[in-house]
C-alpha cells in the first residue's frame, strides 16, 4: 500500500462520528444490520461507501429513486444507498440510531 493509499483510508472514529451526523441530519436510517442513506449529492454516496467499508460493512445498491425539485426551476437526483452492516443489537452506533434517529429519512413523503 503506497503513502498516498493510506492517506485516503478513513478511520473508524471518523467514520462512525460521519454517520452519526446523518443519523441526526435525518439522511441514514438503520433497518436491521441494512443502513439506508437518501442525498441528492453523488460524493456524499462516496463518502457513505467510505464509512461503510471503515466500520467493516458493504454497500449493497445505489438507485436515483426519484427527482426532488430544488426551487422553482431545478430539479435534481435523490440518491438512495443501502448497506450492510453488521451492528449488533447494543452496538455504539446502533444505540445512537435509537436515541436520535428514525425510521423515515428526510426526504420521505409520508413525514
Amino acid at each position: 500500500m503506497s503513502v498516498s493509499e493510506l492517506e485516503n483510508i478513513m478511520l473508524p472514529p471518523v467514520a462512525r462520528k460521519k454517520m452519526q451526523a446523518w443519523i441526526r441530519s435525518r439522511h441514514l436510517i438503520c433497518s436491521g444490520n441494512f443502513f439506508i442513506f437518501e442525498t441528492l449529492e453523488y460524493s456524499a454516496v462516496e463518502r457513505f461507501e467510505e464509512c461503510v467499508a471503515s466500520l467493516g460493512g458493504t454497500l449493497i445498491s445505489v438507485e436515483p429513486i426519484k427527482k426532488v425539485w430544488i426551487g422553482n426551476h431545478r430539479q435534481v437526483l435523490l440518491y438512495q444507498a443501502k448497506a450492510s452492516l453488521h451492528t449488533p443489537p447494543h452496538s455504539d452506533l446502533k444505540q445512537y440510531w435509537i436515541k436520535y434517529g428514525g425510521f423515515y429519512t428526510k426526504f420521505d413523503e409520508r413525514v
